[in-house]
């Protein structure tokens, strides 16, 4: 992957396992949806479209909510 390069995308997420999760997650919903967020995207496939919403700031990850629990932390 040449563009956006791993610099830029370190700079707007502060962990690879942060950027691929959200990454992932926003190329299924424009599989599943549409709804591109960039006016001209430089990458054909949805997972370069996604990491292109993250290097533009488009895209950014949301903290989680202390109080929500999830099933296997009970």
């Amino acid at each position: 992957m040449l563009y956006p390069s791993v610099d830029a995308l370190k700079k707007e997420i502060d962990s690879k396992y942060s950027l691929v999760s959200l990454a992932s997650k926003r190329a299924r919903q424009m599989q599943e949806e549409g709804g591109e967020r960039l006016h001209k995207y430089v990458s054909y496939k949805p997972v370069g479209k996604a990491l292109e919403e993250v290097a533009t700031g488009v895209l950014k990850k949301v903290q989680q909510d202390e109080s929500t629990i999830y099933e296997d932390e009970v």
